[in-house]
């Protein structure tokens, strides 16, 4: 079965649940499907789509939102699966300045890197061995948490996430 999107009363992106989930809250008329994936639910007396996209019909207060954690998932959707010294295909994760040497684990210190690139830095800095950062690393994009826990997102819920085009593209077609 797929995942749908759950929005806030706001459209603003709440999260991911099971489109079965998602259906039983259009069901109990505590949301409105707003867009569907093609896929009919039937039963006895009933036919409903299945919803790629629910609007709660009332607003949640989210007390906080926490960016997405750092995880290697994060920093691999943030570099776009590229080594960013190199622009290879990115297999590890590299810490710029690294733990042994008192660099924190923090996303303007992580990047995606590939196998050559890691193992040629070591434990040194790029300047020690020569590599330049192609893109300085930062804070993602607010709308990856989604990505994270998602494996793949349906072309509707393009416009309710706001992404990076080269973000989108990339989970389109995955």
């Amino acid at each position: 079965m797929g995942r749908s999107l759950v929005l806030n009363a706001t459209y603003q992106p709440l999260c991911v649940v099971a489109t079965r989930r998602a259906l039983v809250l259009a069901l109990k008329g505590k949301a409105e499907v707003l867009h569907s994936n093609g896929v009919v639910f039937r039963s006895e007396k009933l036919e409903i789509a299945a919803p790629s996209v629910v609007r709660l019909n009332y607003f949640v207060k989210v007390p906080y939102r926490a960016r997405a954690s750092l995880s290697r998932r994060a920093v691999f959707i943030r570099d776009n699966w590229e080594c960013q010294y190199c622009g290879r295909p990115a297999e590890n994760v590299d810490h710029i300045i690294p733990r042994s040497r008192g660099g924190a684990h923090t996303w303007d210190n992580v990047v995606a890197s590939c196998r050559g690139c890691n193992s040629r830095k070591e434990n040194r800095t790029p300047q020690d061995v020569g590599l330049k950062l192609r893109h300085a690393p930062r804070i993602p994009h607010e709308s990856v948490w989604i990505l994270v826990a998602a494996d793949h997102i349906d072309p509707t819920w393009h416009p309710y996430l706001r992404l990076p085009k080269r973000i989108a593209k990339r989970f389109a077609t995955a």
